[in-house]
């Protein structure tokens, strides 16, 4: 469906672009290399080529042919029709199909006051360079406007960007004699000094200046009449009926530019939205970051740390086919600096070695106690875990995770507020070397984490990450756990913790590190299962919206955000990316450039500002540019996806991702060819 909706709009905009816009056609004539041949070279502006060669014609004295290019125009052609009823005078319109697509009503008016329609073709690309098929197109649209407009066809044409007769030089003779083999009879003009007395064809554009001239011709009192073509020629009319087929055929062009400009009316609007929000979101991420920074640096009154918190914790280690990491988890816990803590590993169902692994731990340590049961999903092993737990603060942790020593201290100390029921940590990608893993690193910084500190000013924040998270027990218990009627069962907990009263924050100095998909399809399966978990929490959460309260003010912040940012915006991208290569292609390139180095510029600056934050290096900032033209379309995909998946009402299962162990921050400085120590002697 998603591949179906982006080529209808990629079709759209391409034909609109390449008959508007031009691809393959000069805007302006190229300079003459050679002259018309000496046969046409005698001043009259009517050519008519045959077997024999060309012939040429011209207006009989006391006759002026008055013409007009372009349009037909909303604002000059009714002037002009007026101006020629007034005068009792008939002319010829040379019109641009797509014009003539786009104001039927006004094509139909030339014909039913009696004047003559000739071809200008339909987009005013130069004939003599473009290529052929453009040149056939640019005739045979045109045509088929026309009959689609007002049922009729036209064997008059004047080429674009010339004049008279000999302007027909260099490449525009073999255009004008193509044309002619098609029927077309090839209309000049005369030059501007001719006396309109001694016949004349004048040439006249739909603007003031035309107005103007027009006007002043039609003044001559020694011209007999004003008269289109065909009436100077004393023939019947160059317009002809066309046949139903030519009519429905034409009626599908005209919808079909409709459609086109409809669209792009849409996406121009689209678009101010999209960079808008865009831009808005990078404001208020800096905006609340530095209020956030500045509430760490001063006491408020209320504030959640009003004792040092030394009371004892239980950690959660959910585990399934964990072995290459698990190791290193439970590693960094038993290193951490927090006096007194129990560790539990659920193993649920693992098929490999994880459980081992974990026991052997525990036979060494005793703070470390493995639970194994079958399998039945992360929410299931988590409620497995609280039920063991022996003390009244829980940390959940993934089994990829590495705790910095000191994370579990500062990750409880928020608790000391009795109105706090949950705090989320501050997680880091431990594995970056790759240029994915940069990419993600970039995201957690500059997305999730200043997302957090947005979230800490708006007291909203609406995920507790499954890496580190720590919770007061008895809040657990009192919105009856872990829920498994989402995918994703953090959030889904997080929203549960509002609305039942408990203040969620956020301490960004308790650090962990994990470890992010390295494969396309890892990732596409981690960010799916997200999205769409995320969207699945918010539906069940939805009544938080007219709550009142801290519950109240949580659902109406929080699910705006989440709405405008998180799938508003990624729904309008894709279409927006091609928008924006439709404007380098066929409209101004300069200017889409400077968009989109604009809003570049806004994204680099607020990825160092958040860089600086969280104390990471700015070198990272080189692949930035490069994310923007692979991996957040990935992301905007993938939302897409979710949404499409959400509406169809499809139930998805639990994707896990498989571990290579890479999440250690230690190996962040060590080089890529070095043996990693063993799991069993790298930690105390």
């Amino acid at each position: 469906m998603l591949l179906l909706v982006l080529l209808v709009v990629a079709v759209t905009l391409l034909f609109e672009g390449w008959t508007t816009h031009q691809v393959d056609a000069a805007r302006t004539k190229p300079p003459c290399t050679r002259p018309i041949p000496r046969a046409a070279d005698d001043g009259k502006p009517l050519l008519r080529f045959g077997p024999k060669g060309v012939t040429t014609a011209a207006m009989p004295p006391g006759t002026v042919a008055l013409t007009f290019d372009g349009g037909p125009d909303p604002v000059w052609t009714p002037r002009l029709l007026d101006l020629l009823r007034r005068h009792q005078a008939r002319a010829t319109f040379f019109v641009y199909g797509k014009d003539a697509a786009r104001h039927p009503k006004l094509l139909r008016r030339i014909l039913y006051e009696g004047h003559e329609i000739g071809s200008y073709t339909y987009s005013g690309g130069d004939l003599g360079v473009a290529s052929a098929l453009r040149a056939r197109l640019e005739l045979s649209l045109t045509q088929t406007a026309l009959a689609g407009a007002a049922g009729v066809n036209t064997k008059l044409l004047r080429l674009p960007h010339t004049t008279a007769a000999d302007t027909l030089c260099g490449p525009q003779w073999p255009a004008a004699r193509r044309a002619a083999e098609q029927g077309y009879l090839v209309v000049a003009s005369d030059y501007k000094d001719r006396k309109p007395w001694r016949g004349l064809v004048s040439q006249h554009s739909q603007t003031d200046l035309g107005y103007r001239e027009a006007q002043d011709l039609l003044r001559d009192r020694r011209v007999q009449r004003f008269t289109t073509i065909s009436g100077g020629l004393g023939r019947p009319s160059f317009v002809g009926a066309v046949p139903v087929a030519d009519e429905v055929e034409g009626a599908g062009l005209i919808w079909s530019k409709r459609l086109g400009q409809a669209f792009l009316t849409v996406m121009v609007w689209t678009l101010t939205l999209a960079g808008t929000l865009g831009v808005l979101r990078m404001l208020l991420f800096t905006v609340f970051a530095r209020l956030h920074v500045r509430r760490l640096h001063r006491y408020r009154p209320g504030a959640p740390r009003l004792r040092e918190v030394r009371d004892p914790v239980t950690v959660l280690v959910p585990a399934y086919n964990e072995e290459a990491g698990i190791a290193s988890t439970v590693y960094s816990l038993l290193a951490s600096t927090h006096p007194h803590f129990q560790i539990i590993v659920i193993d649920d169902g693992s098929t490999d070695a994880t459980a081992d692994i974990a026991e052997s731990i525990a036979d060494a340590d005793p703070r470390v106690t493995v639970i194994r049961q079958p399998n039945g999903g992360k929410p299931s092993a988590l409620n497995n875990g609280l039920a063991h737990a022996r003390y009244d603060i829980v940390v959940m942790v993934d089994a990829d995770t590495i705790f910095e020593p000191e994370a579990l201290a500062r990750l409880v100390q928020p608790l000391a507020h009795p109105a706090v029921g949950a705090v989320s940590g501050n997680t880091k990608v431990g594995n970056r070397r790759s240029l994915m893993g940069k990419w993600q690193h970039l995201e957690y910084v500059l997305g999730f984490n200043l997302d957090r500190r947005m979230f800490e000013v708006l007291e909203c924040m609406p995920t507790v990450p499954g890496a580190i998270g720590a919770f007061r027990r008895d809040a657990l218990m009192g919105v009856g756990g872990v829920s498994d009627e989402t995918l994703a069962e953090d959030t889904d907990l997080t929203m549960a913790l509002w609305r039942a009263g408990w203040r969620v924050v956020y301490e960004q100095s308790a650090v962990a590190w994990t470890e992010v998909p390295g494969t396309l399809r890892q990732l596409w399966r981690q960010r799916y299962r997200w999205c769409y978990g995320t969207l699945q929490s918010m539906w069940k959460h939805r009544r938080a919206v007219v709550e009142v309260g801290p519950a109240g003010r949580f659902g109406r912040r929080v699910l705006l955000y989440v709405t405008l940012f998180q799938i508003v915006l990624p729904l309008c991208a894709p279409v927006v990316d091609m928008f924006a290569l439709f404007g380098a292609l066929f409209r101004d390139p300069v200017e889409a450039a400077l968009v989109w180095f604009g809003f570049l510029s806004v994204q680099l600056v607020t990825a160092a500002y958040a860089l600086r934050l969280d104390r990471e290096r700015l070198r990272v900032l080189w692949v930035l540019p490069l994310q923007q033209f692979v991996y957040r379309q990935l992301m905007y995909l993938v939302v897409i996806h979710s949404v499409t998946t959400a509406l169809l009402g499809t139930r998805l299962k639990w994707h896990s991702m498989k571990r290579a162990g890479t999440a250690d921050p230690y190996l962040l400085e060590a080089p890529p060819d070095e043996t990693r120590r063993s799991l069993q002697g790298s930690r105390p």
